[in-house]
């Protein structure tokens, strides 16, 4: 089978809304949905193998009448809204790894849930094709992975999910994340007046500002508050470009366009040259994920705009080296000296298991002051630890700082607070006077 030419994201991120009604419990298979799958399956040849097992598995599906495919796609959809009866944030399915059961994220442990009946690998690659449209199969082919929304009606709206599709051992694996459908209020982020005022547009109308952590650890609902925040208080125009788009802003005070990449735009760099023309007051890049991002995002903020984004770093001093390493040797002066001037804060943040079984946010925050300036310049970012130490009445805060204060609120205990720790020598310093 020849498969088409896919030259950029275009195919890859296309939007599934799935309207049909829920009618299978959250632990038992739809009888019509297992007679489906068995027919199917006995369609499939023993001889085929890897890929060809899995296109002829894609073709079959395709061929099904519309109300078959219904039928596949709210089985689905009875394990996706499973999620919001159990407090999930992601569902696991699919692929070797799985052991043929369906595994759901809960207050940041992941574990399969015995109560739902197992489902073969072949199964599983049926019902997961049933989500994807002929493109989105054909990218999948060549590509070995999938970024796409997803979209399912329950009585109380309309729920969103960010979903990866990828291949484990020849078979299909699925990741599915549920977009909130409400964001944190600002004022619960707790973040200090000279932050705010970085933040909002009325007071500060350039600079970049970033929010860093590892996957999970919260910065799409973070950067969510501060859109929210801009966008009841203040007139003005605000861009996201993002890889899916996650929560749709409501325009108020601001018209807020969304352009998700493969979907409405070919790529972040691409999203990100077409908003200058588009009269913005604030562009929002989902991730800077590669050096031409970075680049540009540099670029667009030296323009006078102000700019929002995310990066996958622990820290933000490693978010600082982050950047600057992403950089050809002989560019990162100039980004060193660029980075200094564009940037007006970074907060990183983690997500970190609390006494009640929950999850509670700690966070590190830099702001880009003469001293911080002066040090990303001079090439001596392992100053900037103890400055952001020592600046707490500026609102500057380090990891370990943090912890300590979530540990003698008595909403962490003492051994997560050491495990979270960037720095565990300095953290056993900060604890030390409180171990009894």
């Amino acid at each position: 089978m020849q498969l088409p030419s896919i030259a950029n994201d275009n195919e890859k991120l296309m939007e599934t809304t799935a309207t049909q009604p829920i009618t299978a419990s959250g632990n038992s298979m739809n009888t019509r949905a297992q007679e489906l799958l068995h027919g199917l399956l006995a369609q499939i040849p023993e001889s085929t193998f890897g890929l060809e097992r899995l296109m002829f598995a894609g073709d079959l599906v395709e061929k099904l009448p519309i109300e078959d495919k219904a039928v596949l796609r709210a089985q689905m959809n009875v394990f996706l809204s499973r999620m919001f009866g159990i407090n999930a944030s992601d569902i696991d399915m699919g692929g070797y790894g799985s052991k043929s059961q369906v595994w759901y994220r809960i207050f940041g442990s992941k574990k399969p849930d015995a109560s739902i009946q197992k489902i073969s690998p072949d199964e599983t690659n049926i019902l997961i094709f049933s989500l994807l449209m002929p493109r989105q199969k054909q990218f999948l082919y060549e590509n070995k992975n999938l970024d796409f929304s997803y979209t399912i009606q329950e009585s109380d709206g309309m729920r969103r999910f960010r979903a990866d599709v990828y291949l484990d051992l020849d078979q299909i694996a699925l990741n599915m994340r549920a977009i909130n459908t409400s964001i944190r209020p600002y004022k619960l982020l707790e973040l200090h007046p000279n932050i705010t005022k970085t933040i909002s547009l009325a007071h500060t109308k350039e600079g970049l500002t970033l929010v860093t952590g590892i996957t999970g650890s919260g910065k799409s609902s973070t950067l969510d508050s501060m859109i929210d925040l801009n966008n009841h208080t203040v007139d003005g125009h605000i861009v996201i470009i993002a890889s899916p788009i996650e929560y749709v802003h409501e325009s108020d005070r601001c018209i807020v366009r969304h352009r998700e990449v493969g979907r409405d735009v070919l790529s972040f760099k691409e999203g990100t040259i077409q908003a200058l023309r588009q009269d913005p007051d604030i562009i929002v890049i989902g991730e800077m994920r590669d050096p031409e991002t970075i680049m540009t995002a540099l670029e667009v903020t030296d323009s006078g705009h102000k700019v929002f984004s995310t990066l996958h770093t622990a820290s933000a001093v490693e978010s600082i080296d982050r950047i600057i390493g992403e950089i050809p040797p002989i560019e990162q002066e100039r980004v060193r000296n660029r980075l200094a001037d564009a940037c007006r804060c970074v907060i990183s943040q983690k997500l970190i298991p609390s006494l009640d079984g929950k999850r509670v946010l700690a966070r590190e925050v830099m702001l880009m002051t003469p001293s911080v300036r002066s040090a990303i310049k001079n090439n001596n970012t392992g100053e900037i630890y103890q400055m952001i130490q020592e600046s707490g009445e500026m609102g500057m805060t380090t990891m370990e700082q943090d912890l300590r204060r979530l540990f003698l609120q008595k909403k962490i205990s003492l051994e997560t607070a050491m495990n979270f720790a960037n720095n565990k020598k300095r953290m056993q310093q900060l604890l030390a006077s409180n171990i009894s």
